[in-house]
């Protein structure tokens, strides 16, 4: 989901979290088998679908978690800027949250400059993904009602275009609450679609049983951590769900910059002065270690030169790859600095057997973050 959720993702102890899954897929036959994702021939968009309700987005998301503070000051007029630089070149998808900063208001000054400066063709292909992360509390018809129409106003839209909903406490069942009245906002035309965001395997059957209409399911996923390809893969490809992928280059340590650097020696390396990479250092070190890897940006800035991109590129492209992925997120520091050429690359891309091979064996000597930490979400809900 979030990379202003994963500033809570603790330190933990290794092989302490086990796998929660174990009910199997025994009412498989009960979920609705109609959400597909289909892509077009130049694979730059993908639409999800759950029967009538259909969302395209650039296969390549704005991840707007960094203008909720950590990551630099962000200067509003610079920021809507840089969003139409960001939509000119056709990465017209972004994502959001009620808890990340000013995202969502943002979004509302942005969308007005294009209605204004853009023709309505274009205007079209724009669409603002967002999040509700409420407290666990009483899910009343009113309370998600309030919340819901504060996020339209704040992006000013009559409808969000996709709600992703995130719960931190399953022992509270008062998601499926939520959800069943989230999806009659949908009926009433307040949000074109429902999704979710850090949902494990067992929640997002139980809500596929119960009927409630998801497209999508937001969840961390790179080289390193690719549980969502375990138990979470197989029920999306059952039932159609799509994933839509954050922490893709690891808040930029699947990058050049650290490569060859050895983090042990003090000031010897690139500083870990944001957020994510903090966070993210902390998945390497539960995974396998900086050694390794090293090894991994080695495997994969080899595959970079080979093919005239970079490291970040390759990364992104290789989970694009993976069963069930709809988009994978990359982060936008609005105003501050741009990915566009990198991002641009991926869709040029074509990882060879050659190419695959190679990373995997890599990523195959890391441990299983499945064992080490849980099922895809579960950093966020450890005692």
């Amino acid at each position: 989901m979030t990379e202003l959720l994963n500033h809570s993702f603790t330190h933990f102890t290794l092989n302490s979290i086990k796998p929660k899954f174990n009910r199997g897929f025994e009412t498989r036959k009960s979920i609705s088998r109609t959400v597909h994702c289909v892509l077009t021939e130049d694979k730059k968009v993908s639409v999800v679908k759950n029967g009538k309700d259909s969302l395209e987005i650039c296969r390549v998301v704005n991840g707007m978690w960094q203008t909720s503070g950590g990551w630099g000051k962000i200067d509003r007029d610079n920021a809507i800027d840089a969003m139409l630089k960001y939509a000119d070149a056709g990465f017209s998808t972004f994502d959001m949250a009620d808890i990340y900063g000013p995202a969502e208001d943002l979004y509302g000054i942005f969308i007005n400059r294009v209605r204004r400066e853009r023709p309505p063709e274009f205007l079209e292909n724009v669409k603002g993904l967002t999040k509700w992360v409420p407290p666990p509390v009483k899910m009343t018809s009113s309370y998600v009602r309030k919340n819901i129409d504060i996020s339209r106003k704040r992006m000013d839209v009559a409808s969000l275009d996709m709600l992703q909903f995130h719960w931190w406490d399953y022992s509270n069942n008062g998601y499926l609450d939520a959800l069943k009245h989230l999806t009659d906002l949908k009926d009433e035309g307040k949000i074109k679609t429902v999704a979710l965001t850090n949902f494990d395997t067992e929640r997002l059957q139980i809500i596929l049983e119960n009927g409630i209409p998801i497209v999508s399911n937001q969840v961390q996923h790179s080289l390193v951590d690719m549980r969502p390809q375990q138990k979470m893969a197989e029920l999306c490809q059952l039932t159609g769900v799509k994933l839509i992928t954050y922490g893709t280059v690891m808040g930029g340590l699947l990058s050049e910059k650290f490569l060859d650097t050895n983090l042990s020696i003090p000031f010897a390396g690139p500083p870990l002065n944001t957020p994510s990479l903090q966070k993210y250092k902390r998945m390497v070190d539960a995974w396998g270690g900086w050694s390794l890897f090293q090894a991994l940006l080695k495997t994969l800035n080899q595959v970079a030169l080979k093919h005239g991109v970079t490291i970040p590129t390759v990364a992104v492209k290789f989970v694009l790859d993976q069963p069930s992925v709809a988009g994978s997120m990359v982060g936008v520091r609005l105003g501050l600095s741009e990915h566009i050429k990198d991002c641009s690359a991926v869709f040029s891309l074509k990882l060879d057997e050659e190419d695959v091979s190679s990373i995997r064996e890599v990523i195959s000597k890391g441990k299983d973050l499945m064992r080490v930490i849980g099922d895809c979400g579960d950093e966020y809900r450890r005692a």
